[in-house]
């Protein structure tokens, strides 16, 4: 006669509590799927008896409880709980229960019924936790547990019967506060099981019809406002539900661009910085890897060509490719692409021009290599020099051989390290150089240890161990160099760090047997790692005090040591340091430098005294004069073993400066015809088409656009005027031919690799405001008219483009105010209104005559991500321009021609003959590479650069 269709619960006591209540679908508004529900809790309950007994150890309600009710105390700080834990599981709560159930102090909250808080941060189980039930989910516990305030006990029998008679077909439902979820009407009589605060029942006339439109119409005689609450409501649900989806599924890829990376030593490496070369990109893993590369694509919108992905890792050795990404219609999930995971970007050919092998079997392998440190090598305490090498994992013994910077000797590994153990060193026989670094067990942080032909003393030949290191070495080898005709011989002279010098010598002509008139016309010289014999040692030091290590590698010579207070010194003349003879001298530490250039030159047999002395720099060039002639030797901290430059010229008097003048005046090669007095006067330094650097390491190509003659040297203080340096210009001889009215008409530049470099402005500034070397060159170039330029002020050349024809016509000076701002745009305004045409109807581009190549300047934005793209228009005075004065501007006019191309004939002659040079430099130098592996076993003496010292920089201001 009646159904039931609705149970309301109040869980709790009279004071307090929790209401919730079970509804019957009777209008079937629920779009619930049961069958996919019946079946989950089905497999659910399958898995759970299954696997019952571990579900119950995984399970951290009961693992704390457990712990807890070991305790004597009954009670624990909850730092120590964590503890415990760890102990008892090896696993930490944040790394196993962290993700899933958040902080153990939030864990304990939320399980107040059962653990106890105190104030003092400990936690304890309260007394009749033991009388609850609990299931496996602790959000489903309060559902199944009983209330500690409930003194009501009643029984269920009345309501499952009710159930059990209800009509079947409508679903039932749980509306606990915000959280709704289908229930089993065979379940809801489980939910009554034991003590229950109270209850009340809901029931309708099973005849009861409901109307047809009420069925499946959730918005049935609901008031219009709470409606459209609801869908309100529902819109954000599904809006947080996609974002989660998202979140979830979204990545973080690690792009690395192929472009800004270079290959050596068989790994991957940046060639700018890392956050350069690498770009984040956030993408869902559900998509394809088709569309990670549009997505690429997109990102990066200058790229040129196919795009090849590949995955990488980073190695010790460097980044390396492992599996190219095949499959546009795969999803990254799918290929296996995991957060955080890094992705090359490339040709799939070639980085830098170099091919790259990728794969497990050819893996970078980082080896650490050393070898015995030498005279006056490393720090104190110090007897090993290393170094890191990087080698493909694939590549043979006798490639890693060939690569290390010391050639002959022998070579020994240790796979477990770089320890210092004798015993795991072994010695690689000459059968394993041809098999592979992975085939001999070198993996990442394996030593490699050099040895030269003098330190093979070392090692045991027949067993193939080490028997020392140099912390066990209590002796020093001695080479003869007194006779050079007979063979050379080494021995061993037993030493400690307290030995003397001079009973090392007399030891040393002893063992070799040789005459005892030796004795007082020989010296011992420490020799390097390049054979070069360095600078004799004092007989009166201790081996502590010459700072040699044990077991290095001295020369007995000819000559006497110097004292200690002598010093030993090396010297050449003239400025061709490398092919001119290298000399020896002792002279005293308190010798002035007038002394010492005397001595020098009386040595050397040059005549006169119009020579003074310069030190040598780390290039291995002439350097700093040794200005105070009357200074010591000591003062000017030059040392035993210093290199020394006999320079022709003396030097001026202190505060003053010697400036080399030359005339300037640009050449008008467009075009332009000199008359021929001009050419008759000026004896115009016309450079060659094109020129090398005077630093030789690599060529640099100048263009020949100037016209340079020397018109003498002009002596004048460093506390004079620009103005005053101008004058004394003009009255030099050459300038007396020449009718300049005054310093106005003439402009100073400072004279760089025989090119204008920065403008002198400001007359009336003085000369050592400018920052004027001893070795800087001034030139003058003549004006038209007065000019006094200011500090915000650009001076360009500026030429126009000849219509129809790859030339221009003769270049103007234009000086452009940049105190407001030095764009691209405010430059094309200044153009326009000096030849007077619209803004839109020029194109410029500057010249860089040492390339031979015009870079247009247009309305110009930094080639950058978007991400880091600025607004603001970046300074043509930084890159890629670098706008400065003297820089020559070329200009073309739109409305009589359509080309942009600026070059000339000229540029591709220049251009041409650019690279003719760098073929002969490039067979100059395999030519010379080939002599010397010819002659490498003749002991051919070649010149080394200075070793590398410290170096002290004084900066006296700063701006």
């Amino acid at each position: 006669m009646y159904e039931l269709f609705s149970v309301i619960i109040h869980k709790g006591g009279c004071y307090g509590g929790h209401y919730h209540v079970y509804i019957k679908d009777v209008d079937a508004l629920g779009n619930w799927q049961l069958k996919e529900e019946e079946s989950k809790l089905m497999t659910e309950e399958k898995v759970q008896k299954d696997t019952e007994n571990s579900k119950e150890m995984e399970n951290p309600l009961t693992i704390l409880k457990g712990i807890l009710s070991e305790e004597e105390s009954k009670q624990i700080p909850v730092d120590q709980l964590g503890q415990k834990l760890l102990e008892k599981k090896g696993m930490s709560w944040n790394k196993k229960y962290r993700k899933q159930y958040g902080p153990i102090r939030k864990y304990l909250q939320n399980h107040s019924q059962i653990f106890r808080l105190s104030p003092d941060n400990k936690v304890s189980l309260k007394e009749m936790y033991h009388k609850l039930q609990f299931g496996s989910d602790s959000q489903g516990q309060g559902l199944q547990s009983s209330s500690q305030n409930n003194d009501v006990q009643w029984t269920s029998e009345s309501l499952c019967t009710v159930l059990k008679d209800s009509a079947s077909g409508s679903h039932w439902f749980d509306l606990n506060d915000s959280k709704v979820q289908p229930i089993k009407e065979k379940d809801i009589e489980k939910q009554f099981q034991g003590k229950e605060s109270a209850y009340m029942l809901f029931y309708r006339k099973s005849q009861l019809k409901r109307p047809s439109e009420a069925q499946a119409n959730p918005r049935y005689r609901v008031p219009g406002p709470l409606v459209n609450e609801m869908d309100a409501a529902n819109i954000e649900l599904r809006k947080r539900r996609m974002d989660c989806d998202s979140a979830d599924s979204n990545i973080d890829l690690h792009l690395h661009l192929g472009s800004h990376y270079k290959l050596y030593h068989g790994a991957l490496h940046p060639s700018l910085s890392q956050k350069e070369s690498m770009l984040d990109l956030t993408i869902d893993k559900r998509k394809t890897l088709g569309d990670l590369r549009q997505s690429i694509f997109q990102l990066l919108e200058f790229w040129e060509g196919d795009i090849i992905l590949s995955t990488a890792k980073s190695l010790p050795a460097g980044l390396h490719l492992y599996q190219t990404l095949d499959g546009d219609e795969m999803t990254l999930g799918g290929i296996g692409l995991a957060d955080g995971a890094h992705v090359f970007v490339w040709n799939g050919k070639e980085v830098g021009g170099m091919e790259v092998l990728s794969g497990l079997d050819h893996e970078p392998v980082l080896l650490n290599v050393l070898r015995l440190a030498g005279y006056n090598e490393g720090g104190k305490g110090q007897h090993f020099i290393e170094s890191q090498h990087a080698v493909p994992c694939s590549a043979e013994l006798s490639t890693l051989w060939k690569a290390l910077p010391l050639p002959g000797g022998i070579i020994l590994m240790n796979s477990s390290g770089s320890d210092k153990e004798v015993e795991n060193w072994k010695v690689v026989p000459e059968e394993d150089m041809k098999k592979t670094v992975r085939s001999v067990g070198l993996t990442d942080g394996s030593s490699i240890l050099v040895l030269d032909s003098h330190d093979q003393s070392l090692v045991n030949m027949a067993s193939g161990n080490l028997t020392a290191f140099t912390h066990d070495i209590s002796w020093l080898q001695v080479k003869n160099f007194c006779r050079l005709e007979a063979e050379e011989k080494q021995v061993k002279i037993t030493a400690t760090i307290e030995t003397v010098m001079s009973d090392i010598k007399i030891k040393a002509i002893q063992e070799l047997q040789l005459g005892e008139d030796l004795v007082n016309d020989s010296c011992l010289r420490p020799i390097n790692r390049n054979g070069k014999l360095l600078s004799p040692v004092p007989e009166d030091y201790t081996v502590k005090e010459a700072e040699l290590k044990m077991g290095s590698l001295l020369g007995l010579c000819h000559g006497k040591a110097p004292t200690s207070t002598q010093l030993f010194l090396y010297f050449v003349v003239g400025s061709d340091l490398q092919g001119g003879p290298e000399m020896e001298i002792i002279v005293e530490e308190t010798a002035s430098v007038r002394e010492c250039l005397n001595l020098m030159l009386e040595k050397s047999g040059l005549p006169g005294d119009n020579w003074h002395l310069r030190r040598i720099d780390w290039c291995y060039e002439a350097g700093e004069a040794l200005s105070e002639e009357s200074a010591r030797l000591k003062e000017l901290n030059v040392c035993s073993g210093d290199t020394l430059v006999i320079t022709e010229g003396k030097l001026p008097p202190k505060g003053f400066l010697k400036v080399p003048i030359w005339w300037y005046k640009p050449l008008m090669h467009f075009g332009h015809q000199e008359s021929m007095q001009d050419q008759m006067n000026c004896m115009t330094c016309m450079m060659g088409a094109l020129r090398v650097s005077p630093a030789g390491d690599s060529p640099t190509y100048v263009q020949s656009d100037i016209g340079l003659c020397y018109a003498g040297n002009v002596e004048i203080s460093g506390e004079a005027f620009l103005e005053d340096l101008k004058i004394q210009a003009m009255t030099l001889p050459f300038f007396q031919e020449l009718s300049v009215p005054s310093p106005e008409f003439l402009r100073a530049w400072t004279l760089e690799s025989k090119r204008p470099g920065k403008l002198l402005r400001n007359n009336q500034q003085q000369l050592n405001e400018y920052k004027l070397g001893g070795r800087t060159e001034i030139c003058i170039e003549p004006l038209q008219k007065e000019e006094n330029l200011g500090p915000s002020d650009l001076l360009l050349r500026v030429q126009m483009g000849i219509p129809g024809e790859r030339d221009y016509y003769h270049s103007v000076d234009l000086v452009w105010d940049i105190s407001k701002e030095c764009t691209a745009w405010a430059l094309r305004h200044r153009l326009a209104a000096h030849y007077s045409l619209p803004v839109e109807k020029i194109e410029i581009a500057k010249y860089f005559p040492e390339k031979f190549e015009w870079m247009t300047v247009s309305s110009w934005t930094q080639q950058i991500s978007k991400r880091k793209r600025k607004k603001k228009q970046e300074s043509l005075q930084s890159a890629p321009f670098h706008l400065k004065d003297g820089d020559i501007i070329g200009v073309k006019n739109l409305l009589l021609e359509d080309g942009k191309d600026f070059s000339t004939v000229r540029d591709d002659i220049g251009k041409e003959t650019q690279r003719q040079l760098a073929m002969e430099k490039k067979k100059s130098r395999q030519a010379q590479r080939l002599q010397n592996d010819v002659f490498s076993e003749g002991k051919v003496a070649t010149k080394h650069r200075k070793p590398e010292v410290a170096l002290s920089i004084n900066v006296g201001i700063f701006r």
